[in-house]
């Protein structure tokens, strides 16, 4: 059989008629019978050169055209996202947003492992998260292919990248309008639920503006209504007391004498501190909007420690299905729903202090609060959506680690994890509390007591070497016990870590359906996320942007010095030195130490 070529492939004559062919194949493509004379080839030859010619300009047109459109985009919320089967939603809607700080892929690995070893569930039982799954997010931020906290939540607030340390300020220090404010503006009820201090960066990045996160007594301020906007959140329930009560009051770290309790208070806010107090509200159904609830002076405590003063601080999950039902009754006869920021806070601090042990508890905990909000979009009567992601990993997390120079094992071990009852954190101040009663202890009964009530009774671990309870012991502020605590127990469980600041890796995002968060399906900037939100909820967040910049009495805090990158990339500088905002912006933790990673979460 001859070999058929293609239509369209120009053919070589055999006979030196190149006229003939060129009829021939005018005549396969238009069915019609052709003249031989030049003229009707010139007319086809002039055809072909113009629809050649059309298609040509045609393609540059509609490239320079998307050239345009794109730079066009920049620095206004003008691209919006393709809805999938359901399309974009109308009428009444809620939507919860949560962030599951600090939490990257190998986060949930390390929890699941563990969890099926603890409970003896099969191999192929997973986390709630992992069947929810839809897509990644890249992180960096405008000054840092790594983003701190501040900027990953101002990307989810504003829709823009900013610069690390920013507080829902652009690289230029010009506030940009959040999604909670434009929500709040366009009368929907709204919520920020937290297990660290709410004046952290991420609640802060929601409902207030400052030029650095250290600003945590302005950010304070702003939060329960001292804001150009006045009041724009209706339910607070978290950490940080002693930013909202005056420096004359002995829980206080605030620099000044301002009692933003009392001005809470004046503005409408129920005020609750206590667990009891919590528990009152009875799920929600006996609360008052607008509410303040600060259950902890500074965060509240890991949940590995958690759960043994249950009776003090309500879990993350009890705080969720609380708020929740306090917003669905207070939004039940409005034309609006409601939108919340739910933060798993301290999966972060758990990942800077590269402590394994407290992160699965913590992640596991996020777990069953995410399955709070599944429960409740299930059974509440307006459709609404769940959309989770983290602003960041933390700590370069690996499920293995190398201990020696030779070939190492394949493994990871989860259950020295499942020895331990508390977190280095909450066994560093135990062993402090114990050297600052007993200075003049031998170093013998030292080593006895952190053998005996840390290391064994608090991570399980009997066979520590005499040179790991001695460093134990010599720690220091640059490298104190908490760090050497969490590195004894991850060698022994062989988990890695390779920093105890963030890292720049893609972080999974989650939802309640892949349909109603269609937009997300992929892998996406994190800014795409936030501009989801305000999308979903048929909001305009750059009118409240212009509205903020017009205003006169918004003050974001002392501008950052000339020597801050904001809005370009660091490179090598042939050395070493770790590069910071600088020694006067360094904060501390409530008990005065040192954060240890340059207040940067």
């Amino acid at each position: 059989m001859a070999r058929q070529e293609p239509l369209l492939v120009p053919r070589h004559s055999t006979d030196g008629s190149s006229i003939r062919n060129e009829e021939e194949e005018d005549a396969l493509l238009t069915g019609q019978r052709t003249n031989r004379g030049l003229g009707r080839r010139g007319w086809t030859f002039w055809r072909e050169v113009g629809l050649f010619t059309w298609a040509l300009v045609a393609t540059v047109a509609v490239i320079i055209l998307s050239v345009f459109i794109q730079h066009g985009a920049v620095g206004k919320h003008d691209s919006k996202p393709a809805w999938g089967p359901n399309g974009k939603p109308t009428g009444k809607r809620n939507l919860i947003f949560m962030v599951s700080d600090g939490m990257g892929p190998t986060s949930l690995e390390m929890t699941r492992s563990w969890r099926q070893l603890v409970e003896g569930l099969p191999v192929d039982d997973t986390l709630v998260l992992d069947r929810h799954l839809v897509g990644s997010s890249r992180t960096r931020s405008s000054s840092s292919l790594v983003t701190d906290s501040a900027a990953g939540a101002t990307a989810f607030s504003c829709g823009f990248k900013s610069y690390n340390g920013a507080i829902s300020v652009l690289p230029d220090h010009s506030p940009c309008g959040t999604v909670l404010e434009a929500a709040a503006l366009n009368g929907y009820k709204t919520g920020l639920v937290v297990t660290t201090r709410i004046t952290d960066a991420t609640p802060a990045c929601f409902a207030s503006h400052a030029n650095l996160r250290q600003y945590e007594d302005l950010i304070a301020a702003q939060e329960v209504g001292d804001h150009p906007l006045g009041k724009t959140v209706d339910l607070i329930l978290g950490g940080g007391r002693c930013h909202f009560l005056p420096n004359t009051t002995e829980e206080s770290c605030r620099a000044d004498d301002r009692d933003l309790v009392e001005f809470a208070k004046e503005g409408g806010y129920n005020y609750i501190h206590t667990r009891d107090e919590f528990d009152a509200l009875n799920g929600g159904t006996e609360a008052k909007l607008p509410l303040l609830g600060l259950f902890a002076k500074g965060d509240i405590p890991f949940e590995i420690d958690r759960r043994h003063v249950n009776d003090v601080y309500p879990s993350l999950e009890e705080m969720t299905r609380t708020a929740l039902k306090t917003l669905s009754e207070a939004t039940k006869d409005s034309d609006t729903g409601f939108f919340i920021m739910i933060e798993g806070s301290r999966i972060d601090h758990a990942g800077h202090g590269n402590d394994p042990a407290a992160q699965v508890h913590e992640v596991l905990a996020y777990d069953k609060a995410f399955a709070a909000v599944l429960e409740f979009l299930e059974n509440d009567s307006t459709p609404g959506v769940l959309v989770s992601t983290s602003d960041h990993e933390t700590g370069g997390l690996a499920a293995a680690r190398q201990l020696h120079k030779s070939y190492p094992e394949y493994l990871w071990l989860p259950s020295v994890l499942a020895n331990a009852s508390h977190s280095s954190e909450y066994l560093h101040a135990k062993f402090n509390a114990y050297r600052n009663s007993n200075e003049k202890g031998n170093r013998a009964a030292q080593r006895t007591y952190v053998r005996e009530e840390i290391l064994h009774k608090g991570l399980g671990i009997s066979d520590a070497t005499d040179e790991e309870v001695d460093s134990l012991i010599e720690s220091d502020a640059q490298w104190p016990a908490s760090y050497v605590l969490a590195d004894i127990i991850s060698r022994r469980a062989q988990i890695g870590w390779s920093t105890h600041g963030h890292s720049g890796v893609d972080v999974n995002i989650y939802a309640s359906s892949g349909a109603d968060a269609f937009p997300l399906v992929g892998n996406h900037e994190n800014i795409e996320v936030g501009r989801f939100l305000a999308d979903y909820l048929d909001v305009d967040v750059d009118a409240v942007t212009k509205k903020l910049q017009s205003s006169s009495n918004l003050w974001t805090g002392n501008p950052l010095g000339e020597d801050v990158r904001t809005d370009s990339l660091d490179t090598y500088h042939g050395d070493f030195k770790k590069r910071s905002i600088g020694a006067e912006n360094e904060i501390t933790h409530i008990d005065g130490r040192s954060c240890g990673c340059g207040a940067i979460h």
